[in-house]
């Protein structure tokens, strides 16, 4: 196999490496990930299964669970689809190949390194079905544990506090698999410029890389996140508990 890889090969294969899995470090491990917005919505999950436990009627946080659970089913069956298209793909590749011959489509010719391209596309996918059917199932134990917590009033407030945060922790740690997960279906989009040459693939990663970046660092979304993060939930819920919002988590009293 190493024979049918060049140089300029191997160089982008360790790039593309390089790339994602130092993204992830510096999302999830290193200093810098508390200045992400990945992290900031984790403040946000905590903040919500506390504001939670105010409400007696919590009809508006199994909606939003029920929502992350959906799209989190979507993505792994998603990635389910792409797996089977990738066998398929595998299975057609002398047609595939002498169909960019004849149209002069600039396709590598070697059979090896066609299915080198496609098996590793098949394992980023598996990759991510893994990270999603994960998060789903965290998902699902979060909402049980939410479910769980008494209504105020009807438990020690440290009760009731201490299975919140349970909640919160299996909540949190859903969304960094399933950011994992989407990670893993960006940096695909990357491996595909692979089938076009190595020098397509090392740019196209880079791309990737930098819109990632980008979306972490310096996106406007962050920087909303963190202008409302400087006390806005905080006071939310001191609101809720001195009854400015009503029993069903909303300050509409008709609802």
């Amino acid at each position: 196999m190493l024979d049918t890889l060049s140089l300029l090969d191997g160089l982008s294969v360790i790039w593309f490496l390089i790339a994602w899995f130092g993204f992830n470090f510096l999302i999830d491990i290193s200093p810098l990930k508390k200045k992400t917005l990945s992290s900031t919505m984790e403040l946000y999950r905590r903040a919500w299964m506390r504001t939670m436990t105010t409400r007696q009627v919590r009809i508006m946080d199994t909606a939003i669970m029920s929502g992350l659970q959906q799209g989190t089913a979507f993505f792994a069956s998603t990635a389910l689809i792409a797996i089977g298209g990738s066998f398929a793909l595998l299975d057609s590749t002398d047609t595939i190949l002498q169909l960019a011959g004849d149209l002069s489509i600039p396709i590598e010719q070697s059979r090896t390194l066609w299915e080198i391209k496609v098996l590793g596309l098949m394992l980023i996918l598996a990759y991510a079905f893994f990270k999603f059917g994960w998060a789903y199932r965290l998902f699902n134990y979060s909402s049980i544990i939410m479910g769980s917590v008494p209504e105020a009033g009807r438990a020690d407030e440290a009760v009731i506090n201490a299975i919140s945060d349970n909640a919160a922790e299996l909540n949190v740690l859903a969304g960094r698999h399933f950011n994992r997960g989407q990670r893993a279906f960006f940096f695909a989009i990357a491996f595909l410029a692979w089938f076009a040459g190595p020098i397509a693939f090392a740019g196209t990663t880079l791309a990737v890389l930098l819109v990632l970046l980008r979306r972490q660092f310096a996106s406007r979304s962050r920087k909303a996140v963190l202008a409302a993060v400087s006390g806005h939930h905080l006071e939310a819920s001191a609101a809720a508990r001195d009854g400015e919002y009503t029993e069903t988590g909303s300050s509409n009293p008709f609802t």
